[in-house]
């Protein structure tokens, strides 16, 4: 029984489509209508134009050799080869012969990132593919490898921060001895480091030095004091890096370099009779109103006519070192030499410099001459303030009002002149023992 053949398709020419004929033509189906549910948007020949002009990204698995011979092409001025393994990982050619590697990602939020890992004459194939591979883990993690970069940047040097630091107090009296200590000592040392790179063990070691080089102790506790203010002042504006002082845990050294010397009756009559004959006429008044009153050089300096009352026999401070107001009994030795005091017309100051009609800035020159005349070598002008305290001291005058005088914060600075009273004690017991001795 003969096999059945199998249909066949006769074609408009009467050739059969079939096993044995041609294949029959591809059949294109017809576009759906965009009209029609479910049909796709037709797209424009502009549309495909674009994308065929679209460039397309150079790939390229990324090895030793590959990077050793790749350059940029002919034409454009950088080419950037991805790396077909290591997702992000770019080699980036320019047409001036230069390479560089790079990590390009995708942050949380979306937005292309490109984080540059290091030039070809840099850093070897190995390592750059190393380090691309552990930054990609970190993006995958949810890090951001360029955002760590920039908050690294973004860290100023201290030579900044000291200059916002200046900038807060240069209102405050003590600006120009701010001033000094920073240009001079901080930041040559530490003007160019990083906050971050700034720690307590380099800074403890730079104090050290300074001590051996003959900074006295009080001047490298100012030094460790005005360093650890710049970072709390740093802190609190939210200045980066500045959250981490590098001053805290630096033991403080305990001072023991007070200069006390007090005057003798004697050898203050020798300083009056030098400063009499100054050519500074106002030198005798200053060094008469210091011993008299015991007030701080700055504070006589600045002291205005409006604030002295003769009538109550008071002397106002508005702005002491303490920053508060203090009153200053007159005596009635320190009256006579206010009577005495010149004055100027339209000059508000007690003792101004007759020349300019302004406080003086200094009355270096005219001290150091009534001190050689007087032989009293090496006497400061704050000396007359200890000196001040003493004969009060001496007198029988208890501490507690001494420090109210002198215009103490606290009990502990006027414990210096302790050991003053206690001679005073010893002398009055002494009298009482003769007393006895010789009933």
């Amino acid at each position: 029984m003969a096999r059945p053949s199998p249909p066949s398709t006769c074609c408009p020419g009467g050739r059969l489509w079939g096993p044995r004929g041609p294949a029959p033509p591809p059949v294109h189906p017809t576009p759906p209508h965009p009209s029609r549910p479910g049909a796709a948007p037709r797209r424009s020949p502009a549309d495909i134009l674009n994308h065929a002009r679209r460039p397309t990204m150079p790939k390229a698995h990324l090895t030793q050799a590959f990077v050793t011979n790749a350059g940029c092409e002919v034409g454009k001025k950088k080419t950037d080869w991805y790396c077909t393994t290591v997702t992000g990982f770019v080699l980036e050619c320019r047409s001036t012969g230069g390479k560089t590697y790079y990590l390009r990602y995708a942050d949380q939020s979306g937005r292309q990132k490109q984080f540059k890992i290091g030039g070809y004459n840099d850093i070897t194939f190995a390592a750059a593919r190393k380090n691309a591979q552990q930054r990609r883990s970190e993006v995958v993690m949810g890090g951001d490898p360029g955002a760590q970069k920039a908050l690294v940047k973004s860290i100023p040097l201290y030579g900044e921060l000291a200059a916002m630091h200046l900038e807060s107090v240069k209102d405050q009296k003590s600006y120009s001895s701010i001033e000094m200590c920073m240009r001079v000592h901080i930041v040559p040392k530490w003007g160019k480091t990083r906050l971050t790179d700034m720690n307590s063990r380099a800074v403890a070691q730079w104090l050290t030095e300074k001590r051996a080089k003959g900074l006295s102790p009080a001047s490298v506790e100012k030094l460790r004091v005005l360093l650890g203010r710049s970072f709390v002042l740093g802190s609190s504006w939210d200045v980066p890096g500045s959250d981490r002082n590098p001053t805290r845990g630096i033991p403080r050294k305990p001072l023991n370099n007070g200069r006390e010397r007090f005057l003798s009756a004697e050898e203050a009559a020798r300083l009056r009779e030098a400063v009499a004959a100054s050519q500074n006429s106002q030198l005798q008044h200053i060094v008469g109103l210091l011993l008299l009153t015991g007030a701080r050089l700055r504070e006589l300096l600045d002291a205005k006519w409006e604030n002295v009352d003769v009538k109550r026999r008071s002397w106002l401070i508005p702005t002491s070192k303490t920053g508060k107001p203090r009153h200053v009994p007159l005596s009635t030795p320190a009256l006579a030499i206010i009577e005495t005091l010149p004055r100027f017309k339209d000059c508000p100051w007690l003792v101004p410099n007759p020349e300019t009609r302004l406080p003086f800035v200094s009355i270096k020159h005219g001290w150091q001459r009534a001190i050689r005349e007087a032989r009293l070598p090496g006497l400061r002008l704050h000396d007359l303030r200890h000196s001040a305290a003493s004969f009060m001291v001496n007198s029988g005058v208890d501490l507690f009002a001494v420090g109210k005088v002198l215009g103490h914060a606290s009990y502990q600075s006027t414990q210096r002149y302790s050991h003053l009273a206690n001679d005073t004690l010893l002398k009055a017991v002494e009298a009482g023992a003769a007393k006895q001795a010789a009933a």
